[in-house]
């Protein structure tokens, strides 16, 4: 990008700020304003002399959310976010006003979904909220920030047939036993990257699991996947990976988050599905099949890992086939 275009970007979203322009108004002002600059050339004034220091708060922020316990790809996530930022800004995070972070947002949201938009926004404000806790900065430039409205959408779990389908389309012991397990436990893709052989009590079908903010909870499975379970660790004999799931190729290492999600993708291909069918799609129907079939919510926000009891609650909003029950069961006069 030449200073040219760079010029016109910011221009144009200084304006939109100031003026709330749509998208056709700023097609417009950037027709006027390539017109009028034809034959011109802009020039950025040096800046070598301005030292910003959001990367070293950057680098502290993120090591001490790994103290309180914050996951690897939670602290990915911010420093990715982050450090664009304080490339993008180049000034100390003392300077940073609250037009410069909509500057960036505007420059970074082109294309993005609300709700990626709103991680983004996430991300800015608990690192200024932060900032400004430890008298780092002296005001919060992103408490004026405001998140975009995301409509509310049915979380669409597996049908019983569906299930089925994916089940019947498994081609050896090692698919059939991630299946079941994603299924059984509930538990997302990446507590079963972490989960390992002896993490499983194969006595009384329950496992250890460490979730997010390195908790610990007890979930369990049944016997149908305690059985491919064992069948796949039978014929575990080419390594000694403690890992649960690993790969099928030498040197046999512990199947990755995108593994993982490959193998589901290929079994849904198989099983002939025309939507996208990805392992937290399991964890999914695990809960909405749990409640349809009378698990107490209590139960299942313990299963699932759940800290605030308003995230459960959607499964059982949402289930569809749950309203249809209860209206059959107590509306139908």
């Amino acid at each position: 990008m030449n200073c040219n275009e760079e010029f016109i970007i910011k221009a144009i979203g200084k304006l939109t700020i100031e003026f709330n322009f749509d998208w056709e108004q700023q097609r417009k002002v950037r027709d006027c304003l390539n017109y009028s600059m034809y034959n011109y050339e802009v020039h950025t004034l040096e800046k070598s002399l301005i030292k910003g220091d959001m990367h070293e708060k950057i680098f502290l922020y993120i090591k001490v959310k790994k103290l309180a316990g914050y996951s690897d790809s939670t602290l990915n996530h911010y420093n990715y976010t982050l450090g664009k930022l304080a490339t993008f800004l180049n000034k100390p995070v003392s300077t940073v006003t609250t037009n410069d972070l909509r500057m960036f947002l505007i420059l970074n949201s082109e294309g993005k979904k609300p709700s990626t938009i709103n991680s983004i926004i996430f991300y800015i404000k608990a690192f200024f909220a932060w900032l400004e806790s430890e008298d780092l900065i002296p005001r919060n430039p992103a408490r004026k920030l405001e998140v975009n409205k995301v409509p509310k959408r049915l979380r669409k779990a597996l049908t019983v047939e569906e299930l089925e389908k994916l089940r019947i389309a498994c081609k050896d012991n090692r698919e059939r036993a991630l299946v079941e397990f994603l299924f059984a436990t509930g538990c997302r893709v990446s507590e079963v990257v972490d989960c390992n052989i002896e993490d499983l009590n194969l006595n009384d079908n329950s496992l250890r699991v460490i979730g997010k903010g390195d908790k610990e909870r007890v979930v369990c499975f049944g016997d149908k996947t305690k059985v491919y379970l064992n069948k796949y660790l039978e014929e575990r004999n080419k390594d000694n990976d403690p890992a649960l799931f690993v790969s099928q190729k030498f040197p046999y290492n512990r199947l990755s988050r995108r593994g993982i999600e490959l193998i589901i993708h290929k079994i849904a291909e198989r099983a002939g599905f025309n939507k996208s069918v990805y392992p937290h799609l399991l964890r999914h129907t695990m809960a909405t099949l749990g409640l349809q079939n009378g698990a107490n919510l209590v139960t299942i926000q313990h299963l699932l890992g759940h800290t605030d009891p308003a995230t459960t609650q959607i499964y059982a909003e949402n289930s569809l086939e749950n309203i249809k029950h209860e209206y059959k069961q107590h509306m139908n006069c």
